[in-house]
């Protein structure tokens, strides 16, 4: 097989660290690969890192004012090496609303003003989750019932009417951050509620919310349908029918941005040109990266629309999205799904953790025979690039999981179709002789990405891309894949399993 041309650039000169604060519950750290030629492909950058798809401001701490931020009008105010920057969205115009467009009988329960708190991108669920403000009058009730409780250890006797909107509230709360709540998040929920308001105790109940939390998922499910029937994109892909049942789609990966709707002021017709727009863009020898760039956050509900509803084979995506299988995009389709940076996260988390593995395989090391090898190859070469390396290829050894089907060798002679027959998730590593020349990522038996420099970068893009076209982690690497995601990058971290958890 000839070898894959290099579609990397050069290593950067100089980096830029930036501390960027999107709210007070969201401050994320990125880098960038060089510093920014100019205002607007520093607006792009940041547009493809953090998954941002409406107009924003960027403002600085200005030195001539105490830090105080200002409007960052000019690259040359922007410190050298790092700096702390604000980011704020704009505000998109409303549309009117009408009775046509909107059933406010089905939807009587939910106020104008949380309609548009809905978020269409899903926040991280919150540790611990903080139970919500209710109207004033349940306020003022439960109130006078803890009073009541801590005096005498009286319980609330509240109305039907008044539970309903307890739970009204709480639903509309949880949907901010899943739409298909854990049981153990529910749990959390109706744990927190009897915590913050004790005279809602259930009498005879050991714990004091069972039945609080029953009340909570049909009251959750009632929620749904109500969005559901209002047109929420998410929703209605689980729309019942009479045909035979079907498996849920919903996120599985700690996704807040699962499957959004199309943004105001555009239409399914305008997306799909837009689409069409980045194919021609992509044929081009002198690609317009920032156009694309643009392009890709402007069509991204679209796109899941199709990869979610349609679960395409990823020839038919890579044909209709080729922007899509390249580095920076997968990147920033990553960053649009889970808020999270990918490279920078995934590489931080894995030298946070690198010490910690090294002498766990040390340990396992006389019993397991590969990993005492891998651990070999630091005796030349300690470096942390290589110490990131035997970390990534041992932990399916370490994990007692199958490492074949994570990582498969071939030679330049051999061809693509060759290599890659049999493998349907998995990383190709490239060499001649013993030369290793570089890495690809293979789905479904294609080649989708290659020209990757090292292993760790391969692990990354792999995992990107496997949320990108949402598709399931290989069985016989579900605890490999978790660390990757639930340790390394921190995504959905909250809940491991119980082989995961000795590793933390």
């Amino acid at each position: 097989m000839p070898r894959p041309q290099d579609v990397h650039t050069e290593i950067p000169v100089s980096k830029v660290l930036l501390r960027i604060i999107l709210s007070k519950d969201d401050i994320r750290k990125i880098h960038t690969d060089s510093e920014p030629e100019t205002l607007d492909s520093f607006h792009s950058f940041l547009k493809c890192k953090l998954g941002l798809h409406r107009d924003f401001v960027v403002q600085f701490q200005d030195p001539d004012f105490g830090n105080e931020f200002c409007n960052l009008t000019s690259l040359s105010e922007l410190p050298k090496e790092k700096a702390t920057l604000k980011v704020i969205l704009k505000q998109t115009p409303e549309s009117p609303r009408t009775d046509s467009t909107l059933d406010t009988a089905s939807l009587s329960s939910l106020s104008s003003s949380s309609l548009e708190d809905t978020p269409t991108c899903r926040r991280l669920w919150p540790d611990p989750f903080v139970t919500p403000q209710f109207s004033y009058d349940v306020e003022l009730k439960l109130k006078r019932g803890n009073e009541a409780f801590q005096e005498s250890g009286t319980l609330l006797n509240i109305s039907k009417d008044t539970k309903s909107e307890i739970l009204d509230k709480l639903a509309e709360e949880m949907y901010k951050y899943s739409a298909y709540p854990s049981r153990e998040q529910y749990d959390l929920v109706a744990q927190n509620l009897v915590k913050k308001h004790p005279c809602l105790r259930e009498p005879g109940s050991v714990k004091g919310w069972y039945c609080w939390k029953f009340s909570l998922q049909f009251k959750m499910g009632n929620y749904r349908n109500k969005l559901r029937v209002s047109g929420c994109s998410e929703l209605k892909v689980n729309c019942r029918n009479s045909g035979p049942k079907q498996k849920l789609k919903k996120a599985k990966k700690a996704e807040v941005s699962f499957l959004p709707d199309i943004p105001e002021g555009k239409t399914q017709n305008v997306l799909e040109e837009e689409r069409a727009a980045i194919v021609a863009e992509m044929k081009k020898k002198r690609v317009d990266w920032k156009k694309v760039t643009d392009m890709m956050a402007s069509t991204f509900s679209l796109r899941r629309k199709e990869i979610v509803e349609q679960q395409p084979l990823v020839a038919e995506v890579k044909a209709r999205w080729p922007a899509l299988f390249t580095d920076e995009q997968i990147e920033a389709e990553f960053a649009r799904l889970t808020s999270t940076d990918l490279w920078a996260t995934f590489v931080s988390g894995l030298d946070q953790y690198l010490e910690r593995f090294l002498q766990m395989y040390r340990a396992k090391s006389h019993c397991i025979q590969t990993l005492s090898s891998l651990l070999s190859r630091l005796d030349d070469d300690n470096s942390v690039q290589k110490k990131r390396a035997v970390i990534l290829r041992g932990l399916p050894h370490f994990l007692r999981e199958d490492p074949s089907k994570l990582l498969k060798t071939a030679e330049t002679t051999e061809s693509e179709e060759q290599v890659a027959k049999g493998v349907n998730i998995g990383i190709l590593l490239i060499q001649e002789e013993e030369d290793v020349l570089d890495f690809s990522v293979v789905l479904e038996e294609q080649i989708v990405l290659n020209g990757i420099r090292d292993f760790p970068h391969a692990v990354a893009m792999l995992v990107g891309l496997l949320f990108a076209v949402n598709i399931d982690y290989p069985k016989e690497l579900r605890y490999t894949f978790e660390v990757f995601q639930k340790v390394l990058l921190n995504v959905g971290g909250e809940q491991c399993s119980a082989r995961v958890q000795t590793l933390v």
